[in-house]
C-alpha cells in the first residue's frame, strides 16, 4: 500500500495517521521513542504492509508486472491501488478528496517538528505537487512513477508502468476492490488490538 492507502486505512486519530504515514523511515525499536498515537500508526503500518504482501489478490496484481519490473512489481502495484483508491474515494469516504487531503497537510505541518527528517525535507514537494489528489489521474500516477524510477536510477524503466496500468486496467480496479475491502476490515481489527497491547 502506498501513502493515501496508509493515511486512509488509520482512521480518525491524527497522530495514528502520521504514525503510519512515516512509519517506512522508523527501523526495528525506533518506533518506542515516539508518542503512544505514533507508535500504534508505525505499529499497524506493519502490520498493513505484511499483510498487503501476502495477500493472494495483491499478488494477482504483482504477477502481471513480475517479469519486465522483478522485484519493483510490488512497488508499483502499491501506487497504481492508490490510484484506484483515489479514482474511486466516494465509495469509501463522505469527505470528497481534496477537503480530505488537505487536512492530512495541515495536520503535517502542525506536527511538523516530530516528523523525521526525511519527511519534512519531502514535504514541500508533496504539497506543492498534491502528490495525493494526483493520484486520481493517470497523469498523476504517471508523474509518481517517474519520481520513483529517478530514485532508482531507472533500474527497471519503472516509469513505463502506466503501459501495463492502461492494458490492464479494468484487471487491476477490480483486484484492488477485491482486495481493500479485506485490507480494511484486518487493518480495524488490528488497530484495535495495538491499541489494546500498548495500553495494558
Amino acid at each position: 500500500m502506498n501513502y493515501l492507502a496508509h493515511i486512509y486505512l488509520s482512521g480518525d486519530n491524527d497522530l495514528v495517521t502520521i504514525g503510519n504515514f512515516i512509519a517506512d523511515g522508523i527501523k526495528g525499536k525506533q518506533y518506542k521513542t515516539y508518542p503512544k498515537e505514533i507508535q500504534i500508526g508505525i505499529l499497524l503500518h506493519r502490520h498493513i504492509d505484511s499483510y498487503t504482501d501476502a495477500h493472494k489478490t495483491f499478488r494477482l496484481s504483482t504477477k502481471r508486472l513480475h517479469e519486465k519490473y522483478g522485484h519493483y512489481s510490488g512497488v508499483i502495484v502499491d501506487i497504481l491501488y492508490d490510484h484506484f483508491l483515489a479514482k474511486n474515494w466516494s465509495k469509501y469516504s463522505d469527505v470528497p478528496l481534496n477537503e480530505y487531503v488537505e487536512t492530512f497537510y495541515d495536520s503535517l505541518e502542525a506536527n511538523f517538528d516530530i516528523l523525521p527528517v526525511r519527511i519534512q525535507k519531502m514535504m514541500p514537494y508533496m504539497l506543492a505537487d498534491n502528490w495525493l489528489l494526483s493520484y486520481a489521474s493517470i497523469e498523476g500516477i504517471s508523474r509518481v512513477l517517474n519520481g520513483m524510477n529517478r530514485r532508482t536510477k531507472n533500474r527497471v524503466s519503472m516509469n513505463e508502468a502506466v503501459v501495463e496500468l492502461e492494458a490492464f486496467y479494468t484487471e487491476f480496479e477490480k483486484e484492488f476492490s477485491d482486495f481493500f475491502e479485506e485490507v480494511i476490515a484486518s487493518s480495524k481489527e488490528k488497530l484495535e488490538l495495538i491499541k489494546h497491547q500498548l495500553n495494558d
